[in-house]
């Protein structure tokens, strides 16, 4: 790539004006233009005179090269440099105009991040409370190029004092994603969360998932109420995740197994049909036992027709009065006979029954004069979910296999179901162990 200096000598000004008028100025390599003094000299004095800009403005600007924004610089040291450099960078494709970074954050989130991001309505409520709760507050105001070392240091230190460990890791993986996205913009160099090693992001919560035993589900069966034992069944039955079993119908059962087609969702705190997570349905076998269990409930509970918005994930700004109304007669509903709503439930119906067999602490006891407390100690680990994990953990102490379990729990990848449920496979290796025996076993006793 050839570079012409405009503003060094007489000379130097002419050749960049011969080389301008054989190639033509769209397909320079990038040269220096002086804004203070005139291209040719006078005829006369033969100097250069001065331009109407003459103290005016920044004097020497770098220009000519494709796609690269022109730059002032104040001494043709500077420009020289700056040159050669983005020169070198836009013909390896690599260019990144510092000027591009002088965005804020929370701009850059707005205008150009956020819209680009596909989820489901759901997902995106929730990554919307993480970053204008978690991230912005802090680094919305800096430019995205002013957010360096020092700063995400101390946001790091800061977020994971104000809230729970888990909700900080996630604020940092989105806070992550949007400077990743930045630097592929080329807005940035580099990602300054990445490769640091003085800051200390917040860690992600280790969260082995846990089973129950028999004795404490059926403890906890007998402590609901009677109209809500059988949705313990499905998630235990069935591995159901809470939403599929609220929105279980009796016609999803095919023959012998479950077909999972939809679950209740929670958007903007409305209640919605949607299908199962990550949109898979799935079919799950159907213990004959639970199905007896779920005819009996039939008898004593009618499932009644519920109306509801479906919440398709490919139209996550649709209006609610705009979407399509689906009907479903569901087995499990309130006593008002209407959907449930999960943090209703869980406040009214699970966690009582869990305080009731001493799972979780009781409420506290109320003083005189003050209200009825409804606000529990947080029990993450004896939600609904725990039912899913004793499912799994029964089907793989019976020897059942990683890919049939995935299958049935609708994860898209058996090697995640291997990395959550493995610590539930029984006698780790005592398998392997028996067989190499028996091979030495039978080595020996041949002649």
């Amino acid at each position: 790539m050839r570079t012409e200096i405009v503003c060094v000598s007489d000379r130097d000004a002419d050749r960049a004006e011969r080389q301008g008028e054989a190639e033509g100025k769209s397909s320079m390599a990038g040269y220096i233009e002086d804004r203070w003094l005139k291209k040719r000299p006078n005829k006369e004095t033969g100097k250069r005179e001065r331009t109407a800009l003459w103290g005016k403005c920044t004097r020497y600007r770098v220009k000519g090269i494709l796609g690269v924004r022109d730059r002032s610089f104040d001494t043709v040291a500077d420009a020289k440099a700056w040159l050669a450099e983005a020169q070198t960078d836009a013909r390896r494709g690599d260019f990144v105009d510092a000027r591009d970074g002088a965005i804020s954050l929370r701009e850059y989130v707005d205008k150009h991040w956020w819209p680009s991001q596909v989820h489901p309505a759901q997902t995106l409520e929730s990554m919307r409370h993480r970053i204008w709760g978690q991230v912005l507050p802090q680094l919305g105001d800096l430019a995205l190029r002013d957010i360096g070392v020092a700063e995400l240091r101390k946001w790091s230190a800061d977020v994971q004092r104000a809230v729970a460990s888990s909700t900080a890791y996630v604020a940092w993986v989105y806070l992550k994603a949007i400077m990743q996205a930045a630097v592929e913009d080329k807005r940035l160099y580099r990602n300054p969360c990445k490769g640091n090693s003085s800051i200390k992001p917040p860690k992600k919560p280790e969260r082995k998932a846990r089973a129950w035993e028999q004795e404490r589900v059926d403890a906890v069966r007998e402590a609901l109420a009677d109209r809500y034992r059988i949705a313990l069944d499905l998630g235990v039955g069935c591995g159901l995740r809470q939403g599929e079993t609220f929105g279980f119908s009796p016609g999803d059962i095919r023959g012998d197994f479950v077909h999972v087609e939809r679950q209740i969702l929670m958007y903007k705190s409305r209640l919605y049909f949607g299908p199962p997570k990550g949109g898979k349905e799935r079919d799950v076998p159907l213990p004959k036992v639970l199905a007896k269990r779920l005819l009996s409930h039939q008898e004593r509970f009618e499932p009644i027709d519920v109306t509801l918005p479906w919440l398709d994930p490919e139209e996550p700004d649709l209006v609610r009065e705009d979407r399509r109304k689906v009907t479903v007669p569901l087995l499990v509903y309130t006593g008002r006979r209407g959907a449930i709503n999960r943090t209703t439930w869980n406040t009214k119906a699970w966690k009582p029954a869990l305080a009731e067999v001493g799972v979780i602490p009781p409420l506290p006891e109320r003083q005189p004069g003050e209200k009825p407390s409804r606000v529990w100690e947080p029990s993450r680990k004896h939600g609904f979910h725990v039912l899913r994990h004793t499912y799994a953990s029964v089907m793989l102490e019976a020897g059942e296999s990683i890919v049939s379990l995935a299958k049935w729990m609708g994860h898209s990848d058996p090697a995640f179901t291997l990395r959550t449920y493995t610590h539930f496979m029984p006698q780790a290796g005592a398998r392997g162990l028996s067989a190499i025996e028996a091979w030495f076993t039978d080595s020996a006793e041949s002649p």
